[in-house]
């Protein structure tokens, strides 16, 4: 799809940059800034050239004197000092070409507080979870000092946590591989200039690093059946966006009410859905280890994608199935409400994983988000609060490059079907057309952990085994 050229716009106030750049950082020194407050300006008084010819010598005398007395009124309002911040934290947005507005800045300055945890567990000897911390204004990613507090800037903040599977080999170069790639293909190409293009290239971001696992896996036997999980936000102003695949989950603590903002592609949450196992089933389902779909296991695969709009105070956890698998949702929400700094979080709920059992790596990214550039929470914000799918219109472009060039987004946002293995019949019609199932998807099985026999009943029932086994015995040798 060819792009119409972006139409330049002078900036109001509502419209400046979403992160003000430093003093230099547009190539302006301060003292030319305070300068250029005036210069910038001579241009709007400037006359319209004239058709007439030039009569006299006199008559153009005259003209340029009335055009040079205007042009001092003109600048006269201007002649006192220019605040250099202002000046320089109101570059010029291009317009967006789509469907929704370029994303304007808010009230003031949106601040996220952030820290992320991996735990290898209490069985496994290998970890193969990932997650992702980036500031996308600052291409910066990590935990480092200056990377835990961010001011959201105009290329956005971006979260993830990917949980690998295949083994130590491939699991862990899949995680890997998902984080690496989904944060380059963010970085690349302009900022974003609408909700609508954040959201398209995170999709394009996810689809990329699928493909490129798939081709890993199938160049190198050694790593086939490889995959991971990704579950990846992705903030711009007031909009996160959430890309899924597989059943790690993104939950949203807001007042005292945390809900679940992403929809688990696993074959057990699709038979609670369907109204065929309940909740207290799925705990000991036999295949609860079964998800949908996995990035690397087929050449395309289904990115949902979801959003919220923030408030000031909410918080986000984003985590492996090595935490939901093993801490209820009410535990999760004593932690987030209790503890207000993410690393303390973070690190209380690996902990109660592991004290639960920590059958699985267990990984966590928590978020809390402040800053005027927020509104205040009202009690229709809280209930209003669910998961809620994002529909791209159909010419959106990622402007990053697409994986399938000149077509939009959701061309490419179709399922696929990995090769091997016949589908699971489950009775549930949808499951067949909305997420082909595949043997390869098959995670290490996690189940709640549940109440255990006293020791003394377990031992007298070993001892009476045994007991019954040597009667038997001494009767069959008479």
């Amino acid at each position: 799809m060819s792009e119409t050229p972006a139409a330049k716009k002078p900036v109001s106030e509502e419209e400046t940059a979403l992160d003000p750049p430093a003093a230099g950082a547009s190539g302006v020194t301060a003292d030319e800034a305070s300068t250029n407050g005036v210069a910038e300006a001579e241009p709007l008084s400037k006359e319209p050239v004239s058709k007439e010819p030039a009569s006299s010598l006199t008559s153009a005398v005259l003209r340029a004197g009335e055009a040079e007395a205007e042009r001092k009124l003109a600048l006269e309002p201007l002649s006192v000092e220019v605040d250099k911040t202002d000046v320089m934290a109101a570059p010029v947005i291009e317009t967006a070409v789509d469907s929704t507005p370029a994303p304007e800045s808010s009230r003031g300055p949106i601040v996220v507080r952030v820290f992320g945890r991996t735990d290898v567990g209490q069985v496994r000897d290998h970890n193969e979870d990932n997650f992702l911390v980036a500031d996308l204004t600052k291409a910066s990613r990590g935990l480092m000092e200056g990377d835990r507090v961010q001011n959201v800037g105009d290329r956005g903040t971006l979260l993830g946590v990917c949980d690998g599977m295949g083994g130590a080999a491939a699991g862990e170069v899949a995680s890997q591989l998902a984080v690496d790639i989904i944060y380059q293909r963010m970085l690349s190409g302009e900022p974003p200039t609408s909700h609508d293009e954040l959201a398209g290239r995170l999709v394009s971001a996810i689809e990329s690093a699928g493909a490129r696992i798939f081709s890993e896996a199938k160049a190198d036997r050694s790593r086939r059946g490889m995959g991971t999980t990704s579950t990846v936000a992705a903030l711009i102003d007031d909009h996160l966006f959430f890309g899924q695949v597989g059943d790690s989950r993104a939950y949203l603590l807001r007042g005292d009410r945390m809900v679940q903002v992403t929809r688990d592609q696993s074959l057990v949450n699709q038979l609670i859905e369907a109204g065929q196992l309940t909740e207290e089933e799925a705990e000991t389902f036999e295949h609860n280890n079964i998800i949908l779909q996995a990035l690397g296991t087929a050449d395309t695969v289904q990115v949902d994608l979801t959003y919220v709009e923030l408030r000031r105070g909410d918080v986000l956890l984003v985590c492996s199935d090595g935490l939901s698998g093993m801490v209820r949702n009410d535990e999760i929400r004593e932690v987030l409400r209790t503890f207000d700094d993410p690393l303390e979080a973070c690190r209380e709920l690996t902990d109660r994983a592991n004290q639960a059992g920590g059958h699985d790596n267990v990984t966590v990214v928590v978020a809390r988000f402040e800053g005027e550039g927020l509104v205040d929470v009202t009690a229709e914000d809280v209930a209003d609060l669910k998961y809620r799918k994002y529909e791209l219109p159909e010419t959106v472009s990622s402007r990053a490059g697409d994986v399938t060039s000149g077509a939009g987004t959701r061309s490419s946002m179709r399922p696929g079907r990995s090769s091997g293995g016949p589908s699971i019949e489950v009775g549930y019609d949808d499951y067949e057309s909305e997420y082909p199932l595949s043997g390869a998807l098959r995670e290490d099985p996690v189940e709640l952990p549940r109440d255990q026999a006293p020791s003394w009943i377990v031992t007298m029932m070993i001892v009476s085994a045994v007991t019954c086994v040597v009667v038997a015995g001494y009767y069959l040798l008479r």
